[in-house]
């Protein structure tokens, strides 16, 4: 038996209908604030006050990558940190829910986890709610695990996953 949260069989990790996903990568402009905003709200069920996403697109702007449609406007975004010596940390990451499985969020890991090796992490950690069963599954693609449960880690009181891979 496999747990959702382990790394199952090695799986493509393109889009899932075999199309280019519907978006361009690029990084945080202070325009985006409102769609992303939007898409936390919707998809991580959480509400961070707006000045957080500059400051932290400050501190490491290419970890910061934004999924735009052909009107540029944002469909999909991963935001990462690198707090500490060796490690970059997805501390938010969520696609809209119109562009959901169409590889926008494979798009997204893919280049974060290679900006994170370019700058010689040697390990990416995450945080995601147990019953995001989805996001584990995903994560468990990029050869993510589970390495601890955080009792009552979201602001609504829900348990989270903790899960890291090495970059090497």
């Amino acid at each position: 038996m496999i747990c959702i949260a382990e790394p199952g069989p090695a799986q493509p990790l393109g889009a899932d209908d075999g199309a280019e996903p519907p978006a361009t990568l690029r990084g945080f402009h202070p325009a985006d604030l409102d769609a992303i905003m939007q898409i936390v709200a919707e998809g991580l069920h959480e509400h961070y006050d707006a000045t957080l996403y500059g400051t932290l697109s400050a501190a490491w702007p290419e970890g910061f990558l934004v999924a735009a449609d052909e009107t540029d406007r944002p469909i999909g975004f991963l935001l990462g940190v690198n707090q500490t010596p060796n490690e970059g940390r997805v501390l938010m990451f969520a696609v809209d829910r119109t562009a959901r499985r169409h590889g926008v969020g494979t798009m997204l890991m893919e280049t974060f986890l290679d900006r994170c090796r370019r700058r010689g992490l040697r390990r990416a950690t995450l945080e995601v709610r147990v019953s995001n069963a989805p996001a584990i599954r995903l994560y468990a693609r990029f050869r993510f695990s589970v390495v601890d449960l955080l009792r009552g880690y979201y602001s609504d009181g829900e348990n989270g996953y903790q899960m890291a891979r090495d970059l090497a």
